[in-house]
Protein backbone atom coordinates (compact mmCIF):
# COMPACT_ATOMS: atom_id res chain seq x y z
CA UNK A 1 0.00 0.00 0.00
CA UNK A 2 1.23 3.78 -0.99
CA UNK A 3 1.88 5.19 2.15
CA UNK A 4 -0.74 8.09 3.08
CA UNK A 5 -3.31 5.31 1.27
CA UNK A 6 -5.09 4.38 4.35
CA UNK A 7 -6.89 7.53 4.17
CA UNK A 8 -9.08 8.84 0.80
CA UNK A 9 -11.19 11.89 2.12
CA UNK A 10 -9.03 14.82 3.89
CA UNK A 11 -10.22 18.29 5.18
CA UNK A 12 -7.81 21.16 4.78
CA UNK A 13 -8.94 24.04 6.66
CA UNK A 14 -6.26 27.00 5.56
CA UNK A 15 -5.71 30.81 5.79
CA UNK A 16 -7.12 31.62 9.26
CA UNK A 17 -6.76 34.73 10.86
CA UNK A 18 -3.02 35.29 11.76
CA UNK A 19 -0.87 37.77 10.93
CA UNK A 20 0.40 34.62 8.30
CA UNK A 21 -2.97 34.72 6.81
CA UNK A 22 -1.45 35.00 3.05
CA UNK A 23 1.37 33.09 3.03
CA UNK A 24 -1.21 30.44 4.66
CA UNK A 25 -3.79 31.24 1.63
CA UNK A 26 -0.93 30.39 -0.24
CA UNK A 27 0.28 27.38 1.36
CA UNK A 28 -3.10 25.76 1.63
CA UNK A 29 -3.83 26.03 -2.34
CA UNK A 30 -0.06 24.46 -2.89
CA UNK A 31 -1.36 21.24 -0.63
CA UNK A 32 -4.59 21.24 -2.02
CA UNK A 33 -3.39 20.62 -5.73
CA UNK A 34 -0.86 18.30 -4.09
CA UNK A 35 -3.66 15.89 -2.75
CA UNK A 36 -6.14 16.11 -5.62
CA UNK A 37 -2.72 15.26 -7.69
CA UNK A 38 -2.27 12.11 -5.43
CA UNK A 39 -5.56 11.08 -5.45
CA UNK A 40 -7.50 12.28 -3.13
CA UNK A 41 -10.64 13.66 -2.28
CA UNK A 42 -10.23 16.94 -0.67
CA UNK A 43 -12.78 19.12 1.13
CA UNK A 44 -11.42 22.75 1.42
CA UNK A 45 -12.45 25.38 4.40
CA UNK A 46 -10.71 29.23 4.09
CA UNK A 47 -10.58 29.88 7.95
CA UNK A 48 -12.33 33.61 8.42
CA UNK A 49 -14.22 33.08 11.52
CA UNK A 50 -13.80 30.89 14.08
CA UNK A 51 -17.33 30.21 15.04
CA UNK A 52 -17.67 28.98 11.56
CA UNK A 53 -14.57 27.04 11.81
CA UNK A 54 -15.86 25.12 14.76
CA UNK A 55 -19.05 24.46 12.98
CA UNK A 56 -17.31 23.13 9.85
CA UNK A 57 -15.41 20.75 11.75
CA UNK A 58 -18.17 19.62 13.97
CA UNK A 59 -19.88 18.37 10.49
CA UNK A 60 -16.54 16.67 9.11
CA UNK A 61 -17.22 13.58 7.41
CA UNK A 62 -14.17 13.14 6.46
CA UNK A 63 -10.64 10.16 7.36
CA UNK A 64 -8.03 13.29 8.15
CA UNK A 65 -8.00 16.56 8.68
CA UNK A 66 -4.38 18.61 7.29
CA UNK A 67 -4.14 21.91 8.89
CA UNK A 68 -2.68 24.80 6.72
CA UNK A 69 -3.05 26.94 9.40
CA UNK A 70 0.50 29.52 9.50
CA UNK A 71 0.54 30.93 13.12
CA UNK A 72 -1.61 31.72 16.44
CA UNK A 73 -4.73 29.84 15.60
CA UNK A 74 -3.23 27.23 13.43
CA UNK A 75 0.39 26.27 14.88
CA UNK A 76 -0.24 27.09 18.69
CA UNK A 77 -2.49 24.12 19.50
CA UNK A 78 -5.63 25.80 19.28
CA UNK A 79 -7.10 23.72 16.33
CA UNK A 80 -5.26 20.43 17.15
CA UNK A 81 -7.18 20.76 20.65
CA UNK A 82 -10.52 21.09 18.62
CA UNK A 83 -9.58 18.51 16.35
CA UNK A 84 -9.20 15.98 19.15
CA UNK A 85 -12.51 16.84 21.08
CA UNK A 86 -13.88 15.70 18.05
CA UNK A 87 -11.79 12.64 17.81
CA UNK A 88 -10.63 13.55 14.14
CA UNK A 89 -7.03 12.22 13.15
CA UNK A 90 -4.93 15.15 11.69
CA UNK A 91 -1.60 15.88 10.21
CA UNK A 92 1.71 17.09 12.47
CA UNK A 93 2.16 17.68 15.98
CA UNK A 94 -0.25 17.66 18.96
CA UNK A 95 -1.60 20.34 21.68
CA UNK A 96 1.74 20.45 23.03
CA UNK A 97 4.19 20.02 20.87
CA UNK A 98 2.44 22.67 18.80
CA UNK A 99 1.63 25.22 21.22
CA UNK A 100 5.35 25.01 22.56
CA UNK A 101 6.58 25.38 19.32
CA UNK A 102 4.93 28.16 18.58
CA UNK A 103 5.93 29.72 22.21
CA UNK A 104 9.73 30.85 21.24
CA UNK A 105 10.71 31.69 25.07
CA UNK A 106 8.97 28.30 26.04
CA UNK A 107 10.97 26.42 23.40
CA UNK A 108 14.58 28.11 24.45
CA UNK A 109 13.65 26.71 27.76
CA UNK A 110 12.74 22.96 26.82
CA UNK A 111 16.16 23.52 24.14
CA UNK A 112 18.51 24.38 26.84
CA UNK A 113 17.04 21.50 29.28
CA UNK A 114 17.36 19.04 26.61
CA UNK A 115 21.21 19.83 25.93
CA UNK A 116 19.93 21.82 22.00
CA UNK A 117 22.40 24.26 21.61
CA UNK A 118 20.60 27.53 20.60
CA UNK A 119 21.94 31.58 21.10
CA UNK A 120 21.69 33.20 23.82
CA UNK A 121 18.60 35.40 24.58
CA UNK A 122 16.41 37.50 27.13
CA UNK A 123 12.77 38.80 27.30
CA UNK A 124 11.07 41.88 28.00
CA UNK A 125 7.33 43.09 28.24
CA UNK A 126 8.08 46.82 28.77
CA UNK A 127 10.18 49.84 27.69
CA UNK A 128 11.26 49.65 31.07
CA UNK A 129 12.57 46.32 31.07
CA UNK A 130 14.04 47.54 27.68
CA UNK A 131 15.67 50.04 29.25
CA UNK A 132 17.54 48.68 31.58
CA UNK A 133 18.47 45.77 29.53
CA UNK A 134 20.03 48.22 26.39
CA UNK A 135 23.53 48.61 27.60
CA UNK A 136 24.18 45.51 28.75
CA UNK A 137 23.75 43.76 25.08
CA UNK A 138 26.44 42.95 22.94
CA UNK A 139 25.37 44.52 19.38
CA UNK A 140 24.46 42.96 17.02
CA UNK A 141 21.21 41.32 18.72
CA UNK A 142 17.71 40.03 16.60
CA UNK A 143 14.49 41.11 18.43
CA UNK A 144 11.48 39.11 17.53
CA UNK A 145 7.81 38.59 19.10
CA UNK A 146 7.92 35.22 21.34
CA UNK A 147 4.62 34.31 19.83
CA UNK A 148 4.97 34.79 15.39
CA UNK A 149 6.04 33.28 12.24
CA UNK A 150 7.23 33.93 8.97
CA UNK A 151 9.74 36.69 10.64
CA UNK A 152 6.47 38.74 11.36
CA UNK A 153 7.76 41.78 13.52
CA UNK A 154 11.19 41.11 13.67
CA UNK A 155 13.75 43.42 13.18
CA UNK A 156 18.04 42.83 13.20
CA UNK A 157 19.08 45.70 15.92
CA UNK A 158 23.12 46.96 15.21
CA UNK A 159 23.04 49.54 18.42
CA UNK A 160 21.74 50.27 21.72
CA UNK A 161 19.94 53.56 19.66
CA UNK A 162 18.00 51.24 17.45
CA UNK A 163 16.32 49.44 20.05
CA UNK A 164 13.67 50.78 21.44
CA UNK A 165 12.19 51.18 17.82
CA UNK A 166 12.59 47.07 16.84
CA UNK A 167 11.01 46.72 20.25
CA UNK A 168 8.16 48.99 19.82
CA UNK A 169 7.41 47.32 16.46
CA UNK A 170 7.81 43.78 17.92
CA UNK A 171 5.18 44.66 20.75
CA UNK A 172 2.32 45.40 18.08
CA UNK A 173 2.30 41.82 17.14
CA UNK A 174 3.17 40.47 20.88
CA UNK A 175 3.08 41.16 24.92
CA UNK A 176 6.43 39.27 25.39
CA UNK A 177 9.55 39.79 22.80
CA UNK A 178 12.66 37.84 22.40
CA UNK A 179 16.25 39.71 22.10
CA UNK A 180 18.40 36.96 20.96
CA UNK A 181 22.13 36.95 20.09
CA UNK A 182 23.10 37.94 16.25
CA UNK A 183 24.54 34.59 15.04
CA UNK A 184 27.09 35.56 12.35
CA UNK A 185 27.37 33.09 9.74
CA UNK A 186 25.04 30.91 7.68
CA UNK A 187 21.62 29.85 8.07
CA UNK A 188 20.09 26.50 7.64
CA UNK A 189 16.66 25.05 7.55
CA UNK A 190 15.85 21.04 7.71
CA UNK A 191 12.05 19.71 6.85
CA UNK A 192 11.11 16.53 8.50
CA UNK A 193 8.89 14.00 7.98
CA UNK A 194 8.26 11.33 10.31
CA UNK A 195 11.49 9.91 11.38
CA UNK A 196 13.68 11.92 8.21
CA UNK A 197 15.45 14.61 7.99
CA UNK A 198 15.65 16.14 4.83
CA UNK A 199 18.47 17.47 2.70
CA UNK A 200 19.69 20.94 4.52
CA UNK A 201 19.15 23.78 2.76
CA UNK A 202 21.50 26.50 2.91
CA UNK A 203 19.64 30.34 2.38
CA UNK A 204 21.94 33.58 1.90
CA UNK A 205 19.03 36.68 1.59
CA UNK A 206 19.97 39.98 -0.15
CA UNK A 207 19.00 41.93 3.08
CA UNK A 208 20.18 41.32 6.43
CA UNK A 209 18.33 38.16 7.62
CA UNK A 210 16.02 35.83 6.29
CA UNK A 211 12.80 38.24 6.61
CA UNK A 212 9.41 37.72 5.32
CA UNK A 213 10.13 39.71 2.51
CA UNK A 214 13.12 36.84 1.78
CA UNK A 215 10.96 34.15 2.48
CA UNK A 216 7.43 35.01 0.25
CA UNK A 217 8.07 37.73 -2.13
CA UNK A 218 11.99 38.63 -2.57
CA UNK A 219 13.78 36.58 -6.03
CA UNK A 220 16.73 38.00 -4.58
CA UNK A 221 17.22 34.83 -2.13
CA UNK A 222 19.75 32.08 -2.88
CA UNK A 223 19.36 28.62 -1.70
CA UNK A 224 21.83 25.62 -1.94
CA UNK A 225 20.98 22.88 -2.12
CA UNK A 226 22.89 20.65 -1.76
CA UNK A 227 24.08 23.25 1.57
CA UNK A 228 27.73 22.91 0.75
CA UNK A 229 28.38 21.11 3.68
CA UNK A 230 31.14 17.72 4.25
CA UNK A 231 28.79 14.59 4.70
CA UNK A 232 29.44 14.84 8.62
CA UNK A 233 28.64 18.15 9.29
CA UNK A 234 25.66 17.47 7.32
CA UNK A 235 24.86 14.29 8.96
CA UNK A 236 25.27 16.54 12.56
CA UNK A 237 22.89 19.49 11.75
CA UNK A 238 20.51 16.73 10.36
CA UNK A 239 20.48 15.08 13.85
CA UNK A 240 20.39 18.20 15.52
CA UNK A 241 17.70 19.27 14.31
CA UNK A 242 15.67 15.99 14.90
CA UNK A 243 16.86 16.62 18.32
CA UNK A 244 15.42 19.73 18.54
CA UNK A 245 11.92 18.88 17.01
CA UNK A 246 11.74 15.52 19.37
CA UNK A 247 12.76 17.62 22.85
CA UNK A 248 9.42 19.95 22.14
CA UNK A 249 7.43 16.73 21.44
CA UNK A 250 6.59 17.48 17.65
CA UNK A 251 6.00 14.76 15.26
CA UNK A 252 4.37 13.74 12.37
CA UNK A 253 6.13 16.92 9.90
CA UNK A 254 7.95 20.31 10.37
CA UNK A 255 10.91 22.17 9.47
CA UNK A 256 13.86 22.88 12.11
CA UNK A 257 15.74 26.33 11.30
CA UNK A 258 19.42 27.10 12.22
CA UNK A 259 22.64 28.55 12.59
CA UNK A 260 26.09 27.31 11.85
CA UNK A 261 28.53 30.32 13.33
CA UNK A 262 32.14 31.22 12.06
CA UNK A 263 33.45 28.68 14.37
CA UNK A 264 31.51 25.80 13.02
CA UNK A 265 29.17 25.76 15.68
CA UNK A 266 25.12 24.82 14.96
CA UNK A 267 22.32 26.37 16.90
CA UNK A 268 18.71 25.90 16.78
CA UNK A 269 16.66 28.79 16.16
CA UNK A 270 13.02 27.74 15.93
CA UNK A 271 11.02 24.57 15.28
CA UNK A 272 7.71 24.97 12.60
CA UNK A 273 5.44 22.78 13.12
CA UNK A 274 3.09 23.26 9.75
CA UNK A 275 5.75 24.97 7.42
CA UNK A 276 4.87 27.41 4.38
CA UNK A 277 4.52 25.62 1.30
CA UNK A 278 4.30 28.36 -1.21
CA UNK A 279 6.04 28.80 -4.17
CA UNK A 280 8.99 30.08 -2.26
CA UNK A 281 8.95 27.90 0.58
CA UNK A 282 11.61 25.36 1.49
CA UNK A 283 10.29 22.25 2.52
CA UNK A 284 8.86 21.86 -0.99
CA UNK A 285 12.45 21.94 -2.09
CA UNK A 286 13.92 19.72 0.34
CA UNK A 287 11.08 17.11 -0.74
CA UNK A 288 12.10 17.19 -4.42
CA UNK A 289 15.61 16.81 -3.73
CA UNK A 290 15.02 13.63 -1.53
CA UNK A 291 13.15 12.77 -4.30
CA UNK A 292 9.39 12.73 -3.70
CA UNK A 293 7.37 15.05 -5.58
CA UNK A 294 4.57 17.03 -4.00
CA UNK A 295 1.98 14.47 -4.96
CA UNK A 296 4.48 11.75 -2.61
CA UNK A 297 5.34 14.19 0.13
CA UNK A 298 1.55 14.32 0.13
CA UNK A 299 1.55 10.53 0.89
CA UNK A 300 4.23 10.27 3.24
CA UNK A 301 3.17 12.94 5.45
CA UNK A 302 -0.04 11.40 6.03
CA UNK A 303 1.93 8.34 6.69
CA UNK A 304 2.58 9.94 9.98
CA UNK A 305 -0.88 10.39 11.22
CA UNK A 306 -1.53 9.19 14.82
CA UNK A 307 -5.06 7.98 15.37
CA UNK A 308 -6.78 8.36 18.10
CA UNK A 309 -7.39 5.80 20.72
Amino acid sequence: MTAGKQFNRVAVPYGGLSAEREVALNSGMTVIQALKDAGYDVVTHDVTDKAALVEWIGQLDVDVVFPMLHGRGGEDGQIQGLLEWHRLPYVGSGVLGSALAMDKLRAKWVFASAGVATPPFAVIRSDAEREALQTQLEYPVMVKPVHEGSSIGMSRVDSAEQLAAACTEAFRFDSEVMIEQFIAGSEYTIGIVGDIALPPIRLEAANTFYDYNAKYLSDDTRYFLPCGLDAQREAAIKELALQAFRALGCYGWGRVDLMMDEAGQAMVLEVNTIPGMTDHSLLPKASRAHGWELPQLMHEILATVVLPK
